[in-house]
């Protein structure tokens, strides 16, 4: 990691990955600024690595998917020396497509692309000014197959993977590295936990936890790797969707995800 009078700005930073990240950032004694959805305790984070790390820790309260407030954030950001920006907000689930409101399919688009999109945009031009600068977008594995009932998040992460590779090779030449990560299935809540718990095999070895995939993501980001698979299971398994036909991942997908709606429901 680079001097400790830069931020690092870490969206989705109140739980989850994201807040993995905050954590591993602050033992490395990076500033931070962090940013998540209003009422989800962003300010008792913030106060805790301040407390134990002896770090600046700056956050902001703002949903994404508005346009006037993504705005505004962007304004804000541009004060701080920023080198390094994690695009880790995001949002999916489970349901079939004409279950799905059309207000919860504009969220994912425009969390899920949207934001990360313009947040890089508004501060590619301050990145580009330093010598080393480093953009983290997160992805997921399903951006490599389609999933039926779950139709926009994996197109939405597959968008991360195609932005974030053509963006990389613009900035080939310049102090801005772009890495795209590619995490597995982590146990984030209770939700999550009894869904991943219905599977067996392959899929409950390749889960991590929210800070062992931020550990590996951020040493391969300062190793300067373009594409991160955290897991020797996950990187199996990605050749695999990369291999196998696509009709064929699909049947398979479509009964794991029937089988977990059943226990949803």
């Amino acid at each position: 990691m680079q001097s400790a009078k830069r931020f690092t700005v870490i969206t989705g930073a109140s739980q989850g990955l994201g807040r993995a990240f905050a954590e591993h950032c602050a033992k490395k004694r990076r500033n931070l600024i962090l940013i998540s959805l209003p009422q989800e305790e962003l300010q008792v984070l913030q106060q805790r690595l301040i407390l134990v790390y002896g770090i600046e820790v700056i956050v902001f309260e703002v949903d994404l998917t508005h346009s006037e407030q993504l705005n505004d954030l962007c304004q804000k950001l541009r004060q701080y020396p920023i080198d390094t920006l994690i695009n880790n907000a995001g949002m999916g689930g489970t349901k079939a497509f004409l279950e799905a409101s059309p207000n919860y399919i504009d969220n994912i688009v425009l969390l899920n692309m949207r934001s990360v999109v313009l947040l890089t945009r508004h501060l590619l031009p301050q990145l580009k000014q330093l010598h080393n600068a480093y953009i983290l977008n997160i992805s997921s594995l399903a951006a490599f197959v389609p999933m039926p009932y779950k139709t926009i998040y994996p197109a939405s992460k597959a968008f991360v993977y195609s932005f974030s590779r053509g963006l990389q090779m613009e900035l080939k030449k310049t102090g801005v590295h772009v890495a795209v990560a590619h995490p597995g299935g982590m146990v984030t809540n209770a939700e999550v936990a009894k869904r991943i718990n219905s599977h067996k095999g392959l899929v409950r070895l390749s889960i991590l936890s929210p800070e062992k995939t931020a550990e590996i993501c951020l040493e391969k980001l300062m190793k300067k790797e373009s594409i991160i698979i955290p897991g020797k299971i996950n990187r199996i398994s990605s050749i695999l969707q990369r291999i196998l036909p696509v009709s064929f991942q699909l049947n398979i997908i479509n009964a794991k995800i029937q089988k977990e709606l059943e226990i949803i429901e």
